[in-house]
């Protein structure tokens, strides 16, 4: 009887058969498509006092290469391993009583980690990277929750808000991310990895300016200076500070 229902739970992929144990690809939410990015090449005049900090100290789950979720020794989740993949030690974010992880699948998860229940599970990468593209679409870079929604890039070239509540995507950008981004104010400043940084306003997705980087390497936020590296950057304009 066990083994039948272990072949059932292989064949139904839609679903986790025992609500205790989920699976993905659980509830899915559309892959998106889009279009080559459009700056706008607008100015920030709303300059953000100083970035979100994000405290996950007291975060005590783990996460290991083959997406499986720890909490000590017993295990809140269990996605599915892949071949390929980059080398990382992955960690879940804590948000109020649920947690969000980033799998090397591709996915942004939400999970509460009482019941051991998949809220919902979301697509953040391109469909090219799976059709012809890239075949590593890990999410190594920290998910940011930030009021209602979730924050989310990968290296499938996607860079998404997502509802916190729902898991649908509002908009999803062509950036692709393996550093740590910084939200701050109305915006996001992502470093791509075809070392651009992008100004994203939050609401709607807009980038409005674009500027090459050396590095691709995790930017931080200060007094309106946007540092990458060695380098600053205007956060108004975009423009590298000499």
């Amino acid at each position: 009887m066990n083994k039948a229902l272990v072949i059932i739970c292989g064949l139904l992929l839609l679903s986790g058969c025992d609500k205790h144990d989920p699976i993905l690809p659980g509830v899915r939410t559309p892959i998106f498509d889009t279009a080559q990015i459009s700056v706008s090449n607008t100015e920030i005049t709303d300059i953000p006092m100083s970035a979100v900090i994000m405290n996950n100290s007291e975060c005590r789950y783990t996460q290991d290469a083959s997406n499986v979720i720890w909490d000590g020794q017993r295990r809140i989740f269990s996605g599915f391993p892949t071949k390929n993949t980059v080398s990382n030690t992955p960690r879940p974010i804590c948000s109020g009583k649920y947690i969000y992880a980033g799998l090397t699948t591709g996915q942004v998860v939400k999970i509460n980690p009482a019941t051991r229940q998949l809220v919902w599970v979301a697509d953040i990468y391109r469909p090219s990277a799976m059709t012809g593209g890239s075949t590593i679409v890990d999410i190594i870079a920290p998910i940011v929750p930030y009021g209602k929604y979730v924050y989310a890039g990968g290296l499938g070239d996607a860079f998404c808000r997502i509802s916190a509540s729902t898991g649908a995507k509002a908009w999803c950008l062509d950036i692709g991310v393996g550093v740590p981004f910084v939200i701050a104010g109305n915006y996001a400043f992502v470093v791509s990895v075809d070392q651009n940084l992008y100004a994203v306003e939050l609401s709607t997705g807009t980038v409005y300016w674009r500027a090459s980087v050396e590095k691709p390497v995790a930017p931080t936020y200060e007094s309106g200076i946007i540092s990458v590296g060695s380098e600053q950057f205007s956060v108004s304009t975009g423009k590298k500070i000499e």
